[in-house]
């Protein structure tokens, strides 16, 4: 492949021909563009620092963030690379808070009548710029952790746990059924 400028055109007109512009992903104060799958809300969670360490609150109801009570919470895990999902429930929302890692959330929206049914979300989630994230029921999630050690996360499902009948329906990560890939990541 010749790199002169002896072409007709030049060597930059040439490549910038050939290339994808960046598109807005961020206004100036930092808040993203895009937009969510109707009902997913993100809200900031800030850390408190001085000498001894770090805090953080977790849940507040005065946030006026999220109308439902807490009344359920539990921690889990994801091993390097691995993803858990997909997984749907029909009768309360998850409300997801990384305590520890880099998780990617991937959201797919089958639901009749929404105003973003077949949309597909990424939404990358760290402990050094906490968020809590609201996934509505009905709307297929499926969590990744891309990080290089243990991903460890918080769930405050909005009702308990039913341990007779659980409301947890399950997809194989290669479902036809949601246009995304996670290529040859392991998980269930």
């Amino acid at each position: 492949m010749d790199l002169t400028d002896a072409e007709p055109q030049p060597l930059l007109d040439r490549m910038l021909a050939g290339a994808k512009r960046d598109r807005q992903t961020v206004t100036p104060d930092g808040h993203s563009v895009r937009k969510l799958i109707d009902g997913v809300s993100i809200h900031d969670i800030r850390t408190q620092m001085d000498e001894r360490g770090t805090l953080f609150e977790a849940w507040d109801p005065r946030w006026g963030w999220h109308a439902e009570p807490m009344v359920s919470a539990h921690c889990f895990t994801i091993r390097p690379g691995v993803v858990k999902g997909w997984v749907l429930h029909q009768t309360y929302d998850d409300r997801t808070l990384v305590l520890l890692g880099d998780m990617k959330l991937v959201l797919f929206d089958p639901r009749p009548g929404s105003a973003t049914l077949g949309q597909v979300d990424e939404i990358f989630l760290c402990s050094e710029r906490r968020q809590i994230v609201r996934t509505p029921q009905n709307v297929w999630h499926a969590a990744q952790n891309i990080g290089t050690g243990d991903l460890m996360v918080l769930d405050m499902p909005t009702r308990l746990y039913d341990y007779a009948a659980p409301d947890k329906h399950r997809l194989p990560l290669d479902t036809p059924l949601i246009p995304y890939s996670f290529g040859d990541a392991p998980g269930w």
